[in-house]
């Protein structure tokens, strides 16, 4: 599906996935890994300050991808 937007809309998709290997197989161009599949975007074992931190940075290495011109695939990590 984020190949589709990018083809048809021409609006840069950041993937952020948990495996990233799926990622690349169905064709995401610009790829964020996440931290696990039942909490992608945080780590209920880290205090609430520690997981703020992490949220922050997978979305700020969100936006810096969706900044980035890329040809073809990129993992960001």
């Amino acid at each position: 599906m984020v190949k589709e937007i990018e083809k048809v809309a021409e609006v840069p998709v950041v993937h952020i996935c948990t495996v990233v290997p799926i990622s690349v197989t169905v064709g995401a161009n610009r790829i964020v890994p996440a931290v696990a599949i039942p909490h992608p975007l945080g780590d209920p074992s880290l205090s609430e300050a520690e997981e703020k931190k992490l949220r922050r940075k997978i979305v700020d290495k969100a936006i810096e991808a969706l900044g980035t011109y890329v040809e073809g695939q990129v993992v960001f990590k």
